[in-house]
């Protein structure tokens, strides 16, 4: 007859009493966190009033983990730091067909100077170096 024996025992004492079961016992477990929609969408919101905010002020504004914070931010939101500011890893079909042209970026820039980069978002970072030979500064 098996017996099976209480959850203190350790695997080994088991066997030697002739425990040979290869199904684990029942034991309590860490309830699995889910990020549901409301979550996700609160996370956006607060990403959208801020776009230098903080994983860690996310996650005590909603009373949730920081890496369940970080799960969200990276996986349902598909965003990511650029420049300390939070920036979607790549742009969907629609904002693709949005994207500005020229004109509409100077156009931009003559309403605003002063708020003109803030408005922007872009894809990838492109660093350029000058190195000048008579002054030997890059």
């Amino acid at each position: 007859m098996h017996h099976r024996m209480p959850p203190s025992k350790t695997g080994g004492a088991q066997f030697k009493l002739g425990d040979f079961s290869t199904c684990d016992a029942p034991r309590p477990e860490r309830p699995k966190t889910v990020n549901t929609p409301e979550i996700i969408d609160q996370s956006h919101e607060l990403i959208l009033e801020d776009r230098r905010i903080l994983a860690k002020a996310i996650s005590e504004q909603l009373g949730i983990s920081h890496e369940r914070v970080g799960s969200i931010i990276h996986e349902d939101l598909d965003m990511r730091k650029l420049s300390a500011k939070w920036v979607p890893k790549c742009l969907n079909t629609d904002q693709k067909r949005q994207r500005c042209q020229s004109e509409q970026l100077l156009e931009f820039f003559w309403r605003d100077p002063n708020d003109f980069l803030s408005q922007l978002v872009t894809m990838d970072e492109t660093w350029l170096y000058h190195y000048d030979l008579g002054t030997k500064q890059q």
